[in-house]
């Protein structure tokens, strides 16, 4: 197994109604920092030394990692910042560990998908 935590259908489906606005102000601080020219992997304005000629880091990228360290310390997995993909690690009744993939506008969790499926091979949830 590659996680400790899993999530049973019904408990990711509840906590992905307290998470839907995180995971669309994760998106909206995201593209902001990219507007802004800021390199949130780097931790610097694209082209820049320091992180903002301050000596402090954007206040959007704190809140960013304020809203990523809230929904992992769930155990939920954030796959893409840019588009709010997030998956829920979980246990098919074949006991295989799979993922329950959630991305940002749709309206439910509607597919699962392997691990090493990735998002491109995501399947409906009467497959799993």
């Amino acid at each position: 197994m590659f996680h400790n935590k899993h999530f049973e259908l019904s408990e990711a489906r509840m906590l992905l109604k307290d998470i839907k606005h995180k995971l669309s102000r994760i998106v909206e601080l995201k593209n902001k920092l990219d507007e802004a020219g800021f390199d949130i992997n780097k931790h610097q304005f694209f082209g820049g030394f320091g992180p903002n000629g301050t000596g402090k880091f954007p206040g959007d990228l704190e809140d960013l990692v304020t809203l990523v360290r809230e929904i992992t310390s769930e155990g939920i997995l954030i796959k893409d910042l840019n588009s709010g993909l997030i998956d829920f690690p979980h246990i098919r009744s074949n006991h295989e560990e799979v993922y329950l993939c959630y991305l940002n506008g749709e309206d439910d969790i509607n597919y699962w998908h392997r691990i090493q499926d990735g998002f491109a091979g995501r399947r409906t949830m009467d497959e799993l």
